[in-house]
């Protein structure tokens, strides 16, 4: 067994500053429908969600087990390649956060644990049947299933609630959206904290402080899950505002068909171990509602571009990861470059946000329907 490396230390560090951007990326999936109708108050909402993440933290490993040793030979792993896989995945998460898009977290982690591996070690060191059978084919199916059973979900609830008073209607279903907003964000923590704890796991595993195959020990699992918690906590209300206005009108029973559709799907795929996107779930549940309900709007060069971003994510962050895995293997300065690189890129990311600042009191304000999502100075 390996001592305690200081690298091992900043590994387990940027796998924490990982989740954490995953927290705010994806607050949006279970709480940008309930704010858009005005089920819950932004802030209130945010705390719900965070609550709720760090509690399905603790509800299955299967996501977190399917990384550590399913995507790659976990034996041929080092340490530099884990490290920059993350930074890959930050830095794309950081960019389609600028721009309000809601990309995948999760396929930026594996995009970019992909591309460092690969030149780290190799195209052999990658599982390419798992990579198919476990990402991709659910990335394709889940968001299309999603959207078809929002779709009927929403088509039903109108139906159904046709000669009933429009008020009574909408006070009924902002009440139910609090409970199906709470699962959802309780099925993100469930799947998505899972990868950080995957991601932990395998650079222990790496290390010799696991043996190979080894479950997420405890303290992994609480410290994923405390650090999701608090970036969804801080609110990535960029992204909520897209998904909770951009991309469709939605009205309280879109908002409920949407979130209890979402749920379904991610529950289901964390069962069987799926390391799917909740965030292209949730965006297929609330594309799916905009079409059940009869003469809603639907904004398609929004959802294309959201498409765009999601076909882009992978390769993205995995050239990233290539690249930082290249210059981090020359050794200590190596590493101390792409952590500087790093760091001023997210610096960067920020303060750029900070020219057309979204927050709690104008998320709620409709994007310009040209310019939206063009450019950082749209949001």
């Amino acid at each position: 067994m390996e001592s305690f490396s200081f690298l091992l230390i900043a590994v387990v560090l940027t796998a924490l500053a990982f989740d954490f951007t995953n927290g705010f990326h994806d607050t949006a999936n279970s709480m940008a429908t309930s704010i858009a109708t005005g089920a819950l108050k932004p802030r209130v909402a945010v705390a719900v969600a965070g609550v709720l993440n760090l509690a399905g933290a603790f509800l299955s490993t299967q996501v977190a087990s399917t990384i550590s040793n399913g995507l790659v030979n976990d034996a041929r792993v080092s340490l530099v390649m884990i490290f920059a896989g993350l930074v890959g995945a930050i830095l794309w998460n950081l960019t389609t956060w600028l721009f309000g898009l809601p990309s995948s977290s999760s396929h930026a982690l594996f995009g970019g644990l992909i591309g460092a591996v690969w030149v780290g070690a190799g195209g052999s060191a990658i599982h390419f049947t798992q990579v198919v059978e476990k990402i991709v084919i659910p990335a394709i199916a889940s968001p299309v299933l999603a959207c078809v059973v929002a779709l009927i979900a929403t088509y039903l609830a109108y139906k159904i609630t046709q000669r009933t008073a429009e008020h009574r209607v909408d006070q009924g279903f902002r009440a139910g959206q609090v409970g199906s907003a709470s699962l959802v964000a309780l099925a993100h923590g469930t799947n998505d904290a899972q990868k950080t704890m995957g991601v932990i796991t395998l650079a222990l595993i790496s290390t010799g402080f696991l043996p190979h195959g080894a479950q997420p020990p405890w303290w992994v699992v609480l410290t994923a899950g405390m650090a999701i918690s608090l970036g969804t906590y801080v609110g990535g209300w960029r992204i909520i505002r897209t998904m909770g206005k951009g991309l469709t009108d939605i009205q309280p029973p879109q908002g409920f068909t949407a979130e209890t559709t979402a749920t379904a799907v991610i529950l289901s795929s964390s069962h069987l171990g799926f390391a799917l996107s909740t965030t292209q779930v949730c965006t297929g549940g609330i594309l799916g509602s905009g079409l059940g309900r009869r003469l809603a709007t639907v904004r398609w060069g929004v959802a294309g571009r959201i498409a765009v971003s999601w076909v882009l994510t992978l390769p993205a962050a995995a050239a990233v990861g290539g690249v930082s895995a290249w210059v981090a293997g020359q050794g200590d300065l190596g590493v101390a470059i792409v952590a500087g690189v790093a760091v001023a890129a997210a610096t960067g990311f920020y303060v750029l946000s900070r020219r057309r600042p979204v927050n709690p009191d104008n998320v709620n304000d409709v994007p310009p329907r040209e310019h939206a999502l063009t450019g950082p100075s749209a949001l």
